[in-house]
């Protein structure tokens, strides 16, 4: 079997275990906008393959449904109409089994594809880039699954199996990285996306990084000494969303009974002092900084320093807007559509979290989302 296509098979079934444990009334919940249905994420993911990779390389190819282009296209405006984002919670049809269907489908024509001799260069390139998609909505479906049971007010378990506690030490000591310039940016061989290209040097002044995570332990005492009762450590932006959504503590925290306890997706829990916070937005991020006196590292001082602590339990905010690298060009036609559009008002975030597939993190990976977004798994790192 080819390299490729052990790959395509092992990142597909993944997708699939990670919706098993859901009843099947999970898959079409849409609590809020930004969360999609599982039965989507599933949907989409077949789509990418069906309408970028087999339908103009795959002669004799059927379709499995026009109508599947309007149903799953995200935001591919190079390919037409498609469902309004916050209307995909009211795809009560396809149903399930279609979805899984359709999957079924898609993989028959990609296993054929896979199965050819000598497989153009630009073809190969375009699996790999799908296959990279799906892993990010593995990492989507943890995140988006988490919010639609977190918010049921059963709060149910979604796997007793999963993991929640990674206790650490607390953001006492700091790494000091002479000023000097610095290379950042993807090098070598290997998959990237078009926005980690452009390598270039980049000045920095002499700073202090933590060597940890904010803990659950020093955001509480945030919390506790009144840090969302007070403008001064907050954004404008921040602080109108501080009074918009009357915040008080980060997405998922509940004070029950005298205790501090999170939903996970093992279920409720008693918060660990020890474990990195997550769920918190950049706004909160922010705030918690501004409270300590210190700041969040720009996404190049991340880099520079990233091997020299450890990562990969939270997407970290950093403090840098997400812009275009030096030279960033769009790709021709839809693929071009994938980063670049999106270059305005969101926030880059570094590293992994525990819900990123294994293999799918770089030092260099730039994540990006607006910074009112808690749903995802968001943590701190302090500079100064």
């Amino acid at each position: 079997m080819n390299n490729l296509l052990e790959q395509y098979r092992v990142v597909r079934k993944l997708t699939e275990e990670i919706c098993a444990p859901l009843e099947k009334e999970d898959y079409v919940v849409q609590p809020i906008g930004d969360v999609s249905p599982p039965k989507w994420h599933l949907g989409h993911t077949a789509w990418f393959f069906e309408t970028f990779v087999l339908l103009p390389n795959l002669p004799g190819y059927r379709e499995y449904d026009p109508q599947y282009n309007f149903v799953f296209n995200s935001y591919y405006e190079t390919v037409g109409a498609r469902v309004v984002r916050t209307d995909r919670g009211n795809l009560s049809r396809p149903s399930v089994e279609d979805v899984y269907s359709y999957r079924r489908h898609v993989d028959r024509g990609m296993e054929h594809l896979l199965q050819t001799d000598q497989l153009p260069s630009d073809v190969s390139e375009l699996i790999i880039l799908g296959l990279n998609h799906e892993q990010q909505h593995q990492e989507l479906l943890y995140t988006d699954i988490k919010y639609i049971l977190g918010h049921n007010p059963l709060l149910p378990v979604y796997s007793p199996q999963v993991k929640v506690s990674q206790s650490q030490n607390s953001t006492d000591e700091f790494l000091t990285l002479e000023a000097g310039v610095y290379d950042i940016g993807f090098e070598g061989e290997g998959f990237c996306f078009d926005n980690e290209l452009g390598r270039h040097k980049v000045y920095l002044q002499e700073y202090r990084i933590a060597q940890n995570l904010v803990t659950n332990g020093e955001y509480l005492a945030f919390i506790e000494a009144g840090g969302y009762r007070d403008f001064r450590f907050w954004h404008a932006e921040g602080w109108d969303w501080v009074r918009q959504k009357n915040a008080s503590q980060p997405l998922y925290w509940h004070q029950m009974d005298g205790k501090w306890m999170h939903y996970t997706l093992a279920g409720l829990q008693e918060i660990q002092l020890s474990e990195p916070v997550c769920h918190v937005s950049y706004y909160e991020a922010a705030a918690y900084a501004a409270w300590k006196g210190k700041r969040l590292p720009t996404e190049a001082e991340w880099e520079v320093a990233a091997d020299r602590f450890s990562w990969g339990t939270r997407w970290e905010w950093t403090n840098s807007a997400y812009l275009p690298y030096p030279g960033f060009t769009r790709a021709p036609g839809a693929v071009g559509e994938y980063n670049g559009k999106f270059m305005v008002n969101q926030m880059v975030l570094r590293g992994a979290s525990v819900a990123t597939p294994a293999r799918h993190s770089r030092k260099t990976y730039r994540n990006f989302f607006h910074p009112q977004h808690q749903w995802q798994f968001t943590g701190i790192r302090l500079a100064e």
